[in-house]
């Protein structure tokens, strides 16, 4: 490394390090005679493999540069080639990287649309050169923010030069979670839309702070981490992170458009438009029949289309919020489903977007009553092979976990308790199970294997089959500790520690008589539950959410409280 304090190349004093990676370390440096900071990148020879075609990648990467005058990109300065090292001079850029903003949580949401609005204009630069410079690596690793607001793009060293002749790229680079798929190789070369794919993913980080790089290595709409989030930003995203280039912005100054006019995509702007587009058509339909008569009227009515089915999604949706305080009216709530309704029964039913809100509609206040778990059971039977004819992708399975987490979690009918809610979620896990591609084949096994046995799981045989409680418990405390429910949003932890805080209250006479489950271990699952439950109330996503997670926290610190007093107390009691 170079020494602070030494001068290179008999002009640059090295003055600190201000970061290192896995091949290359960045020096502050000043030239003292023109009284400038300038950033050195030193890329030394010892301990790295192939340095010939590290240090050719960096002759690259500065040529690149050489070429380019942007506000928002860093100019090379001087390239020195040494015996044993590789030093790229280039500008200083004060500020830290947005990775480093992200350690504070989500970022607000204006200022990511702002910092959006500038990469979009630094990529559309690049994809403006002849030949086109593709970047291919966005993320808030590579971006730097500076004191004044303005971004920066840096690292330059996956981009390429497009090539109209090429069929695809020689190689794939990029990193896991924000390279678009044509990324690894078979689906064409990359080109701008790849840089737009990134881009979104790195929206998607920003705004959630939920990286797509780490497992699952997906991305869900925006919306189902912050409610509050717009609903156009939602859509923006969406689109930017479409599999196929064909769905996604053709252009970053078709995206930059969009950024500027998210408002004009958001649910209620939707709807009304919808509203005055639909006044609109009536009139126009009105006049239609007065002039052509009956025949006309007929053939309006018959063209039903993928336009119709997001109108009434949309519809729907703006109908209700769910708020922590107010709630949803009985009034709003059946008009709401009612249009849901209407949509699955579409053409497009095989759509799960109708089906998927109308679930979050059942689920709005926290319970799954036996008439929402039956409608939306015979919705799910009678389109089941339209829905996995055209959902290629893994949105039925989501479909599927969700309705078969509410009958397990959620499921309140008179006289029925939690057994019901099991019984009817167990066919459902049992399907994911048995698929065997299923990305939630080990969570449903757990739960399938708790609500098959739920009753079968004391000292004594019930019916033909028992579970030993000891299976039972190993069993209960693997769901408590699975990496899916780690992953899983704040719901479905609340859920999860719930159910496992209820079930000890239930069962630990019978587990415990005999020694079948020490008073040691059911301490131990329940300081577990205890700690996960008090960790999930310092976050904003439950800060910030509705009163129905603030119940299921009051009924953990109930059923805690409830062992307490059967002399399985820790720190005191409760977790309040």
């Amino acid at each position: 490394m170079l020494e602070v304090g030494s001068l290179v190349d008999g002009k640059y004093k090295i003055l600190r390090v201000v970061g290192k990676g896995g091949m290359s370390v960045v020096y502050q440096a000043v030239n003292e005679k023109a009284n400038k900071i300038w950033a050195i990148k030193e890329v030394r020879k010892d301990g790295v493999q192939n340095f010939e075609v590290v240090k050719q990648n960096l002759v690259v990467e500065t040529d690149l540069l050489k070429r380019l005058s942007h506000p928002n990109l860093p100019s090379i300065i001087d390239v020195i080639d040494g015996d044993g090292s590789f030093l790229i001079v280039m500008d200083y850029i004060e500020g830290n990287s947005l990775n480093k903003a992200l350690e504070n949580g989500p970022q607000s949401q204006d200022d990511v649309i702002e910092w959006s609005k500038q990469l979009c204009d630094v990529l559309g630069y690049l994809h403006s050169r002849k030949p086109p410079i593709i970047y291919r690596d966005m993320k808030p690793a590579n971006v730097m923010l500076k004191p004044d607001g303005k971004v920066s793009l840096i690292d330059f060293g996956t981009a390429r030069e497009f090539k109209s002749a090429a069929v695809e790229d020689t190689t794939c680079l990029g990193t896991q979670g924000y390279a678009a798929p044509e990324q690894y190789g078979g689906h064409g070369q990359t080109d701008a839309r790849t840089d737009i794919y990134c881009l979104g993913a790195t929206m998607y980080h920003l705004v959630t702070g939920h990286n797509p790089s780490t497992p699952p290595y997906e991305m869900y709409p925006i919306r189902q981490w912050n409610p509050e989030l717009s609903s156009g930003l939602e859509q923006i995203i969406i689109k930017c992170t479409q599999r196929n280039p064909e769905d996604r912005y053709q252009s970053c100054a078709e995206l930059l458009y969009a950024l500027d006019h998210y408002r004009d995509l958001d649910d209620e702007v939707t709807r009304k438009r919808n509203l005055k587009w639909k006044l609109f058509i009536a009139s126009v339909i009105t006049t239609f029949v007065m002039l052509i008569g009956a025949l006309g009227f007929n053939i309006a009515r018959s063209g039903v289309t993928s336009q119709t089915y997001d109108s009434l999604v949309s519809e729907a949706d703006s109908m209700y919020e769910v708020n922590a305080d107010i709630g949803i009216d009985d009034t709003t709530y059946k008009e709401a489903e009612d249009l849901y309704v209407k949509a699955i029964k579409t053409v497009d039913g095989g759509n799960t977007k109708a089906f998927t809100h109308l679930l979050n509609l059942y689920l709005a206040d926290g319970k799954l009553t036996s008439n929402e778990y039956n409608h939306m059971q015979k919705y799910i039977k009678e389109n089941k092979n339209e829905l996995i004819a055209k959902d290629k992708t893994s949105y039925y399975d989501d479909l599927l976990i969700n309705f078969a987490d509410g009958a397990f979690f959620s499921f309140e009918a008179s006289g029925t308790g939690d057994t019901q809610g099991m019984i009817h979620s167990a066919k459902y896990y049992d399907e994911i199970e048995q698929s065997g591609m299923s990305k939630y084949q080990t969570k449903a096994k757990l739960l399938n294997f708790l609500a098959s046995n739920y009753n079968n799981s004391g000292m004594k045989a019930n019916g033909d089959s028992n579970v030993s409680p000891s299976e039972y418990w190993s069993t209960l405390m693997e769901l408590l500790d699975s990496p899916d429910v780690a992953s899983s949003n704040v719901k479905i932890k609340l859920f999860v520690n719930r159910f496992v805080s209820q079930t000890i209250y239930k069962k630990m006479a019978d587990w415990n008589q005999g020694g079948a489950v020490s008073k040691e271990e059911i301490l131990n699952g329940i300081r577990k539950v205890s700690d996960s439950t008090k960790a999930i109330l310092e976050t904003p996503d439950y800060i910030n959410n509705s009163a129905v997670l603030k119940k299921y926290a009051d009924q953990i610190d109930s059923n805690i409280k409830l062992l307490a007093q059967e002399g399985y107390s820790i720190d005191g009691g409760g977790i309040n």
